[in-house]
């Protein structure tokens, strides 16, 4: 019970932390996340044992770039190609059963594209046509969390054939694709009040949302199972660390925003 109540009274502050930051202004969202974008390097970096600070210095400038310098596109299809080409990259290295040891320089590039590029383009997710577009990132964030909340509890009801033991034990199809069914039904509630994607659209987002998170989610365990430990951090109690907390959202969110700027394309 005691455990219950840790993990709630840290959900409950970490989301109105988020949804705060959200609609207090542009630029406290672009802080928060460059904070955890901070954190999840620092817990990264534990894991797999990077030594020296460069990794902070890199992000850091990278994030200022890209955020307030960077108006061409072109560099920053630049980045994405480049954040994407991680990320594809470390799913080999997910679904190797042979052990792979990183060194230094490829768990600089990891660190800086797989964590650092993901934060820095959910905190690019918002911005359509100069304006903050406040329920969109909300939105995203709430298909995060009702897939993580449903998966749980459909996985742990219904939950019998294992998704990926190897990695996360307990994990289940029947779980992940209980989660993917509420995501889209979040989605089709989310279109009658964010209006700028259309239900079509909404349905697609989630879809490719929860796909990746769930990647994004079995690559932070592997990461863990390496190091052999079960949380990358101890800061948010009965919750482990920020990347844990973030995990599905680090590696979803350059596709989401690939995703975003196809149908603006598109449209």
């Amino acid at each position: 019970m005691k455990e219950i109540l840790r993990r709630s009274i840290t959900g409950v502050i970490y989301v109105v932390l988020l949804l705060g930051s959200i609609f207090l202004s542009s630029d406290a969202f672009d802080f928060l996340f460059m904070v955890f974008g901070l954190a999840c390097l620092y817990e990264f970096k534990r894991i797999v044992r990077l030594k020296g600070y460069y990794i902070f210095i890199a992000y850091l400038a990278l994030w200022w770039t890209y955020i307030y310098l960077v108006q061409d596109r072109t560099l920053i299809i630049g980045l994405l190609l480049l954040t994407l080409t991680v990320d594809f990259a470390l799913l080999a290295f997910l679904f190797s059963k042979k052990s792979k040891h990183f060194n230094d320089f490829q768990k600089f590039i990891i660190a800086v594209l797989y964590i650092g590029g993901g934060c820095i383009f959910l905190t690019m997710i918002p911005y359509k046509q100069k304006d903050f577009a406040q329920f969109l990132i909300m939105g995203i964030f709430i298909l995060i969390w009702v897939n993580d909340t449903f998966a749980y509890l459909v996985g742990r009801t219904l939950g019998r054939t294992k998704l990926y033991p190897a990695v996360s034990p307990k994990k289940t199809i029947e779980g992940s694709v209980g989660g993917l069914i509420f995501a889209l039904v979040a989605a089709y509630i989310l279109a009658d009040y964010e209006t700028s994607l259309t239900l079509s659209e909404w349905m697609i987002l989630a879809t490719v949302i929860v796909l990746a998170g769930s990647l994004g989610d079995l690559l932070e365990s592997k990461f863990k199972r390496m190091a052999g430990v079960k949380d990358s951090g101890a800061i948010l109690p009965g919750h482990g660390g920020v990347w844990d907390r973030l995990d599905s959202l680090v590696y979803a969110a350059p596709f989401a925003y690939l995703t975003l700027n196809i149908f603006s394309y598109v449209s």
